[in-house]
């Protein structure tokens, strides 16, 4: 059985989201597969973040003599275990984290003001008086 690295076409309409999987060559795209290897996602905002790749297990199958496609080729030798573009693919899935992070909360609905009754509100006046009375004097004798 010749085995091939390939993507399994999975997602929506207008929403593309493919699986990196090996599996027969002969089997149609969206077939039965032998094992899943990671995921593509090229609807992810940050370029470096769009896969994620089972480097081992990868391997494994690129030294029992498993083909990659030409994109899936690409792929693994960007981001697999010695692909070019690690770094970058940690980085830009910490800006992705973060984002998540700073997601602002929807903002809370006023609450409205209960009116206290007038009669509560007549002794607090002379006591605000009587305070004004007595810092007055104290800023005058601190002026002399």
């Amino acid at each position: 059985m010749a085995v091939r690295i390939r993507m399994k076409k999975m997602g929506r309409t207008h929403r593309p989201f493919y699986r990196v999987v090996a599996m027969d060559q002969r089997s149609p795209r969206d077939g039965r597969v032998i094992e899943e290897l990671g995921t593509y996602d090229p609807m992810c905002p940050e370029t470096d973040a769009r896969v994620n790749l089972k480097g081992e297990r990868v391997d494994y199958w690129l030294s029992v003599g498993a083909q990659p496609t030409d994109k899936v080729g690409v792929l693994i030798k960007k981001y697999g275990t010695e692909g070019t573009h690690l770094e970058a693919q940690k980085a830009a899935m910490e800006r992705l984290g973060k984002r998540k992070q700073y997601t602002p909360a929807p903002p809370e609905p006023a609450k409205p003001k209960k009116e206290e009754p007038k009669a509560e509100a007549a002794p607090e006046a002379p006591a605000e008086e009587a305070a004004a009375a007595e810092a007055a004097p104290a800023e005058e004798t601190a002026s002399e």
